[in-house]
């Protein structure tokens, strides 16, 4: 275990700042990711989130932190799903077990939370973009400070990525970009001259060797400079010959790897060469995702982002069906009768329930990588050539493809159907990642239409409706799986209602899951006041001309919306009836925290006390009173 103490305590105890790692040998660092990872794998079996991909990061981030001086060299992990060690080395250890808990630290880097933490961060293939501007700055403001980028390989397969490095001509930003390798290849590895080039110029004796010999000729009074630059030259011909250029080193960039990820002492001597240019470089590591915990080494995968689990058995398949799992259920079968079907995923197969299709139909299934925009506009040519293209994205990260579905689908006049998982609150993630910002983005949209079905009865017929249309029609799902709650409804194709809604007061107004909320709400105001519930199905656009008399008797009406309040479908009602009663609209304003479900519901007034206490309130100024 750890060799120094101090009071007792361990290294990783004492981990106030990361000027400590500075002091520590090789082999106590080695110790020490031994620790971390113990850490990290015993508080997400507990707490849920990001494991494989940070436990193979351990020892690139010690030895970053060795050679780099935070929090005055700025760090950036790209996603911010890579940053568990980087917390656990910069004096959240004792924090680190309120981990995607209301209240506690972030499963993703997050400005505010720490002077080492740069920037907020969530989704992937923005960090390049943001390092580019620190450094820059930085320039600009006469500071000597070292920006650092983490970026995965998968990040690579997001468009920003490449807009970035086309920006990265400035050689004098002093920026460290380290590439994630644990999945695909980025450098060819060429026969044993490339892996032998690679051992070389890894090692801490090459670069004294290099220096002195640069020095050396230096001296030489008429010959050293050209020698110099023969022995350059010739090593340019050798790596032409033998090593196949990289993308960074076409576009200018100095690059170095690919570097075992594992092996600190190569790390930390790679890092102090890189930093010791005082230019942009590029450093590839290979690191296996999982490392420590044999089940997340043997699959991986599985192990990216997972539910609380026990740590002994490692995670289980779940047997509860969710409307993830419906959709893509309903999908393949669709898909089965429906040659022209077509699904679609952006590097999120099996987390929005796509497994099955792709391994069914793999002539019919795309995944684009981490491509939003690409899958939307690659989604309007299948659309234009006949096909029925159905992409299925998270909400948070649908957020990217506004401009798309404006232009290369609603004004080419194409269909599309949008599967949107993850809509409304979503438990740990936290503020990055909540569902909450597509309604008022996709509203804007020409030519939509938007669902948002309670049931998965309902997911199927919405599902078949978005099919049938010419239009972008989308279909929005929570994560997760049904509320329970009874229901006493009169249904129609684009909305359902209680029995007492035409004769009723009140009237709450709600779509999606909170639904079971309110009806549970009304259940206990009906006891002093008439209170009716409609339910939307069909959110976007809306039928004043079926809804406003089902509202004739209405003096309050009361909107609950799980999704942001500007610009939401709330607003749009209370416009639609044109001040004939008044309306009240709850739902969400600005960003929402991380926190269980249950925990969120009562963060932000989702529960029937908080409503049946507003509406109590309200109903006091509309003339009627409480009592019928």
């Amino acid at each position: 275990m750890i060799k120094k103490s101090f009071g007792g305590k361990t290294v990783l105890e004492n981990l106030h700042s990361p000027d400590v790692l500075k002091v520590l040998t090789v082999e106590e660092l080695s110790s020490l990711a031994d620790e971390i990872r113990e850490k990290i794998i015993n508080t997400v079996s507990q707490n849920g989130g990001h494991l494989a991909s940070n436990l193979g990061l351990v020892e690139v981030t010690l030895a970053l932190h060795r050679v780099f001086n935070a929090p005055k060299d700025q760090f950036l992990f790209d996603v911010g799903h890579q940053s568990y060690a980087h917390k656990l080395v910069t004096g959240r250890e004792e924090e680190f077990s309120t981990l995607r808990q209301k209240d506690g630290i972030s499963g993703f880097e997050r400005g505010g939370e720490s002077e080492y933490d740069a920037l907020s961060e969530g989704h992937s293939g923005a960090s390049l973009s943001q390092a580019l501007g620190l450094a820059a700055a930085n320039r600009l403001n006469g500071s000597d400070a070292y920006t650092v980028c983490v970026i995965g390989d998968g990040s690579l397969t997001n468009g920003m990525v490449y807009e970035a490095l086309n920006n990265c001509a400035d050689k004098e930003l002093r920026l460290l970009i380290v590439v994630n390798d644990n999945d695909m290849s980025i450098s060819a590895n060429i026969g044993g001259m490339h892996n032998h080039l690679t051992k070389l110029r890894t090692s801490k004796r090459y670069f004294s060797f290099k220096y002195r010999l640069e020095r050396v000729l230096s001296k030489i009074p008429l010959i050293g400079k050209p020698i110099d630059r023969m022995l350059r030259g010739f090593k340019r011909f050798l790596k032409s010959v033998f090593v196949r250029n990289t993308v960074f080193e076409d576009m200018g960039v100095k690059y170095y790897g690919p570097i075992d990820g594992h092996n600190l002492k190569k790390l930390i001597n790679i890092f102090n060469e890189a930093k010791s240019h005082n230019t942009i470089a590029v450093v590839n590591v290979k690191t296996k995702k999982g490392k420590g915990y044999k089940f997340a080494e043997e699959e991986p995968d599985v192990y990216h982002s997972v539910a609380p689990f026990d740590r002994e058995k490692g995670v289980r398949p779940s047997d509860s069906t969710s409307f993830t799992r419906e959709a893509g259920r309903l999908l393949s079968e669709r898909a089965e009768s429906d040659p022209k079907i077509c699904a679609l995923t952006a590097a999120m197969c099996d987390g929005t329930g796509l497994t099955e299709f792709s391994e069914r139909f793999p002539e019919r299934f795309f995944d684009v990588g981490i491509a939003e925009e690409h899958a939307v506009t690659f989604s309007g040519g299948l659309a234009r050539n006949g096909l029925k293209p159905v992409l299925v994205l998270y909400s948070t990260f649908a957020q990217r493809v506004c401009d798309q579905l404006l232009h290369d689908v609603s004004l080419q006049e194409l269909p599309l159907t949008l599967l949107l998982d993850h809509c409304g609150f979503v438990e740990g993630d936290g503020i990055t990642h909540q569902g909450i910002f597509d309604v008022p983005l996709f509203t804007a949209v020409p030519n939509t239409e938007i669902y948002a079905p309670e049931t998965y009865k309902e997911l199927s017929a919405s599902f078949d409706r978005a099919l049938a249309s010419d239009k972008i029609s989308i279909v929005r799902y929570p994560k997760g799986g049904e509320l329970a709650g009874e229901r006493e409804e009169t249904e129609e194709d684009d909305f359902a209602y209680s029995p007492e809604i035409e004769s009723a007061k009140t009237v709450i107004v709600t779509y999606g899951r909170v639904a079971s909320v309110a009806r549970e709400a009304a259940a206990i105001l009906n006891e002093k006041r008439k209170t009716g519930v409609l339910r939307l199905k069909k959110i976007f656009p809306l039928d004043f001309a079926k809804i406003a008399p089902l509202l004739k008797s209405a003096k309050t009406v009361y909107f609950l919306e799980e999704g942001s309040k500007t610009g939401g479908i709330g607003e749009k009602f209370a416009a639609g009836l044109s001040g004939k009663c008044e309306v009240t609209v709850h739902a969400i304003e600005g960003f929402a925290g991380q926190g269980t479900l249950n925990e969120l519901f009562e963060e932000y007034g989702f529960t029937s006390e908080k409503i049946i206490e507003e509406i109590e309130r309200r109903s006091k100024n509309d003339g009627t009173g409480i009592a019928e």
